[in-house]
């Protein structure tokens, strides 16, 4: 207690007060150190005599102001690092050989010549030493005390690290300065590391986990291998899946190489690390061929697939690009973005962002756009995709799936634009829902126009496929981790329910690159990999996060799994494919299907059907029309439009008068 007193005492001076008492602690050490070298040498308890005292004089005379100009004094003793011990070597070897030159220059002959390297040595030892305790001692106390913060805000948490290397070391040594985690061991693959100790830590193979958790009662592993692939990290998570621990990670090196973050910033594990899916190299002439010195637009510019359309867009140097979003704030967030992401660019050419807010349903402020900005390429990713409101809201997905699309696609046709890509989803697969069937008509329009009206235009119309992006806002993933944040429980619609999954970034780049490779009314399929059972993917999620299934066999876990029952229109499983006629690109996981096309004069009367019964708030027509048009729309649910159900559930009486 008296030692954790005095070290929040000493904390707590002021910085001139703490090198006051440094600089007398050297000074003792200096004079202790001259007297030792005399007394080992003679192996006597050495008394100076005459003018032996005079060395003693000049000796703390020389060394403080060396260890000042050489920083001594700068470094806070409970930051030091190893580094520094550097730093004092070459204080006092400085020191040391300017006292031998005193000490020989002194006329003094009875001196031995020992005691020069002797006194380098034991002030060495000394001053050296004495940091390194101050470091450890001081450092604990602070951090314990806190400024008097409670314990449980102040109680570290005991971690073990998952890589020994230069990532892993930088990593201890970063958080044995912060208030959350205590380092206590490290865990490596490399048989040759185990036993050894590195930052002082020992270094244990992962069979030893177990132990360390009982031991240190430890609640979380951190990954600290920055330069691994996707296809190890998840090897490591399926090995770490059986403890109760929480598995936190490193950011990668180009994270840290640009300044984004610091090595000791941990974030949760990435759920494309669970996949494991490794991304394929993207083909540069793709990538460069409808965006490099053009002038692109996208719709739905902030929404999670046009935002990342545009991050990976300013990287290919566009002269201009285009944000046309409906959202205001979205807009405003992704140009912030944007110009952040620009200003970190070095020698590159400056790119126009330009901001409009608008809907794509005002076909004419579309057509205007396009011909007053002559845009070149446009990606639409705008359109309303999530299943259950848009059952709810069917008018409101006929306007902005469909007629939006066509107003794009005519827009760009009268523009002169030189490529319309279609962001469309797997959904639109013999749909059950009437966003499926939706994104299916508008697949349809644009195959009909590149059809039917080949020689009138230009504009070539292509249509990107996939399913689930991870991270998106209508993800399972960020669903997920909100309630296993609030404690469960988890909602699993079904079981059996499977997806496919790709990342925003991995789909973002393929669609760019599948665009390039269009002759016009193409369907593209992306290789969406292996599906993923969503009750598993809500598994490893908790389990990752350190805690336990709660159910029958298991009454004391901490998470709950519920199942709700599948929602209106979705269906157990998706599909990519149509038919069975499609064939392979130069791409690996791209692929071009074949699939039915309705005739553009056959697509145009549904198409004035269908805005004459949406205007009507004829829903049955609607979904009449749907089912005509799109092969395999098997609806699930009733209509669900909730102005039509009520005006139809009223009396006439009820009816206020027209």
């Amino acid at each position: 207690m008296i030692q954790v007193r005095l070290a929040h005492w000493f904390i707590g001076l002021q910085r001139r007060n703490k090198a006051i008492i440094l600089v007398s602690t050297d000074v003792f050490f200096v004079l202790f150190s001259l007297w030792s070298a005399f007394s080992l040498r003679w192996g006597v308890w050495y008394v100076p005599k005459g003018a032996e005292w005079y060395l003693f004089a000049v000796s703390p005379l020389l060394a403080i102001p060396i260890f000042i100009r050489l920083g001594l004094y700068r470094a806070i003793i409970r930051y030091i690092e190893i580094r520094a011990l550097w730093t004092i070597v070459q204080a006092t070897t400085l020191y040391a050989l300017v006292f031998a030159f005193v000490l020989y220059e002194s006329g003094i002959k009875v001196i031995p010549r020992t005691v020069s390297p002797l006194n380098w040595l034991i002030v060495l030892l000394l001053v050296g030493s004495s940091r390194f305790f101050a470091r450890w001692w001081l450092g604990e106390t602070y951090f314990r005390l806190g400024g008097g913060r409670s314990a449980n805000e102040l109680r570290k948490k005991n971690v073990v690290i998952y890589g020994a290397g230069s990532a892993g070391v930088q990593l201890a040594s970063a958080l044995s300065h912060g208030r959350d985690f205590r380092p206590v061991a490290f865990i490596d693959d490399d048989i040759l590391l185990h036993r050894r100790k590195a930052n002082g830590l020992r270094i244990y193979p992962l069979s030893s986990l177990s132990y360390l958790i009982d031991r240190h009662q430890v609640s979380d592993v951190l990954l600290a291998m920055p330069s691994a692939n996707r296809a190890r990290i998840s090897e490591l998570i399926r090995l770490l899946e059986p403890y109760a621990v929480h598995v936190m990670s490193m950011p990668g090196l180009s994270d840290i190489a640009q300044g984004r973050v610091t090595v000791d910033t941990l974030q949760e594990v990435d759920i494309a690390d669970l996949l494991g899916r490794h991304p394929v190299a993207p083909d540069q002439a793709l990538l460069d061929a409808t965006i490099y010195g053009k002038v692109v637009m996208v719709t739905g510019a902030g929404g999670s697939i046009g935002s990342e359309l545009c991050r990976q867009i300013i990287q290919l140097q566009p002269v201009a690009l285009i944000l046309f979003e409906l959202s205001e704030f979205g807009l405003y967030a992704t140009e912030k973005e944007l110009n952040h992401l620009l200003s970190l660019a070095k020698n590159a050419k400056p790119i126009e962002i330009i901001t409009i807010l608008g809907s794509v349903t005002d076909a004419k402020r579309l057509e205007q756009i396009c011909t007053v900005f002559k845009v070149q390429t446009i990606y639409h990713a705008a359109a309303y995709k999530h299943v259950p409101m848009v059952e709810k809201n069917p008018g409101a997905a006929i306007w902005n799936n469909i007629f939006g699309t066509l107003h794009a696609a005519q827009a760009a046709i009268n523009a002169n634009v030189e490529l319309f890509v279609l962001i469309s989803t797997d959904k639109a697969v013999r749909p059950t829902n009437t966003m499926g069937a939706t994104k299916r008509f508008a697949e349809l329009i644009l195959q009909a126009l590149s059809l039917g009206a080949g020689s009138k235009h230009q504009t070539r119309f292509t249509m990107v496929r996939f399913g689930n992006v991870l991270g998106s806002s209508g993800s399972v993933v960020p669903l997920f981790r909100e309630q296993i944040a609030r404690g469960g429980p988890v909602t699993v619609t079904d079981a059996r329910i499977i997806r496919y999954f790709m990342t925003i970034p991995e789909a973002s780049q393929l669609v760019i690159q599948a665009g390039a490779l269009s002759h016009g009314g193409d369907v593209f399929v992306l290789d969406m990999g292996e599906p993923i059972q969503i009750l598993d993917l809500a598994k490893r999620m908790i389990h990752l996060s350190g805690l336990g299934i709660k159910d029958q066999d298991h009454p004391l876990g901490e998470i709950e799994i519920k199942f709700t029952g599948l929602r209106p229109g979705e269906k157990l499983y998706e599909e990519l494919l149509i038919g069975d006629n499609v064939s392979e690109t130069s791409h690996p996981r791209i692929m071009r299907a074949k699939e039915q096309v309705i005739p553009w004069p056959e697509l145009e009367k549904m198409l004035e059907t269908l805005a004459q019964a949406s205007q009507d708030d004829d829903f049955e027509c609607v979904r009449g029309v749907l089912k005509q048009a799109v092969a395999g729309f098997v609806p699930q649910c009733e209509i669900g439009d909730l102005v039509w159900n009520r005006k139809a559930a009223l009396r006439p009486e009820d009816l206020p008068p027209s």
